[in-house]
């Protein structure tokens, strides 16, 4: 029934109701399904992985004789290539047990007519071996452990440190900010001040076997047809773990988080635990870097925008009993440049330290969400009194937007630790014409700093490689930009739009 005088305005308020009611639930659609797509690259691994080897093993045959006898060891290697994708599944199915998603991924999903899911995630790839693996776009929480040692939990809009410790065998909160990329912000289904903790259900029997309980949304039922470049992202995660956690990464890590930590620890010197430095570590990745930072003696935080970056990070943050625990082959999906077949299957151990036994700053946390829309809100001006960047500013829609917001956040006098190239990864997305990509030379990058406050203590050019195969006999190496500058007193702190 409508009232004479004002029907139209009664109208207009439940047609303003439903309207937000069926976007809610586009919403939580379009979460699940980005979600489940995320699994299902994870859970189409094996598959994709034993299609190559099958691929490998047609060519092999296609041989004449007597060339097949010179190779006649191939079989074996193919053998050995399913052995070493086995285990590698066997790591992958065991995190993706260990997470808990944030939504109900078991039941159906009612996308309507509007909502476009294939362009609901942005792929970050640009090349092989750069720090492009992607994200996806939903609101996701997940958590990273330091058990035994202090952390902070945070809420959904205070991505700052938080003063309330999280004690023994409690967890780290990855808080996400994440939004369905459908060209609107949509607001995040997990509300301030919600915490997700669990302890993390063990995936394997005494004897070290897969558990048969498995979680119900990693039914087949449930799986995704995912493109190939999807499982590319699971290898290319795979490559990082090496960089990250294993002994063999630490030529690289060395390379480039060294130096950044040497440089935090030359300009922190009188750090203190009653009131540590506060330090963000933009792109984060599988969290290494913010946990060495932790380690300094800083209140370190991660932001990451990969999920599969996230539930990895959180897999080995969370759930690592001791070190070398894990084995992975990540060398195994590329015949090319290998100099031997043992150097192409060789074994790696992860992680190469304990994290919970690293001696970490309480307050260390990981925020899962988009960069500038996460660190772009009022509360987040002047809290940092360190920002490091290592491999990121290139992940940029607009560079300068970057630039203003690490300003905008430090604290005056604060410093910008920054290390990497400039291979901008929008540079190339063809066809797109909405996608925006600018593309500073290093010297535009410097005076934009400079016009935002920033002034230069320390630069220099530091040559470095990426989740490269340290045996293979091609390395793609960088040039890297490494610099500090500072930000100075009295610079004036404005919202960015």
């Amino acid at each position: 029934m409508e009232k004479e005088e004002g029907g139209v305005k009664q109208r207009m308020v439940m047609s303003d109701e439903e309207e937000k009611s069926r976007r809610l639930k586009l919403e939580e659609a379009l979460e699940i399904q980005s979600l489940r797509r995320i699994i299902s690259a994870y859970l189409n691994y094996p598959d994709a992985a034993e299609e190559d080897v099958s691929r490998y093993e047609r060519s092999f045959r296609k041989l004449p004789p007597a060339h097949k006898a010179l190779l006649s060891h191939y079989p074996q290697k193919f053998q050995r290539l399913r052995r070493c994708i086995a285990v590698n599944s066997h790591f992958i199915f065991g995190m993706l047990q260990a997470f808990e998603p944030p939504l109900d991924m078991s039941g159906d999903i009612d996308l309507s007519r509007d909502a476009h899911p294939e362009h609901g995630q942005r792929d970050h790839f640009v090349s092989e071996g750069i720090n492009a693996c992607p994200c996806e776009s939903a609101p996701l929480r997940i958590t990273c452990s330091v058990s035994g040692q202090h952390a902070c939990a945070e809420g959904i809009n205070d991505t700052r440190r938080s003063s309330a410790p999280v004690h023994a065998n409690k967890e780290v909160d990855i808080e996400s900010h994440h939004n369905s990329d459908t060209g609107t912000n949509l607001p995040s289904l997990i509300h301030n001040g919600e915490i997700r903790e669990y302890g993390g259900a063990a995936f394997t029997d005494s004897n070290n076997n897969i558990s048969s309980s498995c979680q119900q949304w990693l039914e087949p039922s449930l799986q995704l047809n995912v493109p190939l470049v999807d499982v590319d992202k699971v290898r290319c995660i795979i490559r990082n773990i090496v960089r990250d956690w294993a002994a063999e990464g630490k030529k690289e890590r060395d390379q480039c988080y060294k130096p950044i930590l040497e440089e935090l620890n030359r300009l922190f010197p009188n750090r203190c635990k009653e009131s540590p430095p506060a330090c963000l570590v933009p792109g984060a990745g599988l969290g290494r870097l913010a946990l060495e930072i932790s380690c300094l003696g800083f209140v370190s935080q991660g932001n990451e925008f990969s999920y599969y970056m996230m539930i990895c990070s959180s897999f080995i943050l969370n759930h690592s009993q001791t070190v070398d625990e894990w084995t992975i082959y990540p060398w195994i999906h590329s015949n090319c440049n290998s100099v031997s077949d043992n150097d192409q299957l060789r074994p790696v151990s992860l992680p190469d330290i304990h994290p919970a036994s690293a001696g970490i700053t309480e307050g260390f946390s990981m925020c899962g969400g988009d960069f500038v829309e996460v660190y772009s809100d009022s509360s987040q001006v002047g809290a940092w009194d360190a920002v490091v960047t290592c491999f990121f500013i290139d992940t940029a829609h607009n560079i300068v937007e970057y630039i203003e917001i690490i300003s905008q956040i430090l604290k005056d006098g604060g410093v910008w630790i920054n290390f990497g190239p400039l291979l901008y990864h929008f540079a190339d997305m063809y066809g797109q014409e909405d996608e925006m990509s600018i593309e500073l030379s290093l010297e535009d990058v410097k005076r934009v700093a400079l016009h935002y406050g920033f002034e230069f203590e320390k630069e220099t050019t530091i040559e470095t490689t990426y989740t490269t195969n340290p045996r293979s006999m091609m390395q793609n190496r960088y040039f890297a930009a490494f610099w500090t500058m500072r930000k100075k007193s009295g610079v004036a702190h404005q919202q960015v739009p």
